[in-house]
C-alpha cells in the first residue's frame, strides 16, 4: 500500500519555456517533489502531460512491481503474458528519467519528454499540483483535461471522502 504523501499539492500556474526548454516552478512544488538527495523523477504521464515525483518515493513503486514481477516469471505464472512483459519493459524503459532541479526549483525538460508534452520553447506551459505529484500540460491538453474531469467533481469527492 502506498504511504500517505507528507504534503498535498495543489494549485495551479502558467510557466514559459525557455529557450534552453526549462521552466522555474514554484519552490513549493519543487520542494515537494524533490527527494533528499536533490532527485526528481520526471514521467510521460499522458499525451501532453509530465508528472514529477520524488525519485526515492518513484523508484520504490517501481522496484516493489519489478519485484513481484519477477517473482510470477520465476513461478511460471506469466508464460502467456509475455506480449504484455516486452511492452511493460518498452515502457518502463522510455517513460520516466531522474533530474536534478537546477538551483532548487528550475527544471530542464528533458529530450524525448519534450515532444511527448507537444510545446515548443517560448511557450507556455500548466504546472498544476496533484496532491500526489506535481503535472506539467501543455495547455490545450490541460482544458481537455479539465472539460472532462470537472463535471464529475463532485462525485468523486464525495466517492473519496466517504
Amino acid at each position: 500500500m502506498p504511504e500517505a504523501p507528507e504534503t498535498f499539492i495543489t494549485g495551479e500556474v502558467k510557466r514559459t519555456l525557455d529557450e534552453r526548454h526549462r521552466l522555474t516552478l514554484p519552490a513549493d512544488f519543487a520542494q515537494a517533489v524533490t527527494d533528499d538527495q536533490g532527485q526528481t523523477i520526471v514521467a510521460k504521464e499522458r499525451a501532453g502531460c509530465l508528472s514529477l515525483w520524488r525519485a526515492t518515493d518513484w523508484q520504490k513503486r517501481i522496484d516493489d512491481g519489478v519485484s513481484l514481477i519477477r517473482q510470477k516469471i520465476s513461478a511460471g505464472r506469466m508464460e502467456q503474458k509475455w506480449t504484455d512483459v516486452q511492452r511493460l519493459g518498452r515502457l518502463l524503459s522510455t517513460r520516466y528519467s531522474t533530474v536534478k532541479l537546477a538551483n532548487r526549483s528550475r527544471l530542464l525538460i528533458p529530450e524525448g519528454f519534450r515532444e511527448f508534452l507537444g510545446v515548443e520553447k517560448g511557450q507556455d506551459v500548466i504546472v498544476v499540483g496533484a496532491v500526489i505529484c506535481v503535472e506539467i500540460w501543455n495547455p490545450q491538453a490541460w482544458l481537455d483535461q479539465l472539460k472532462q474531469d470537472m463535471p464529475e467533481f463532485g462525485s468523486l469527492f464525495k466517492e473519496l471522502t466517504d
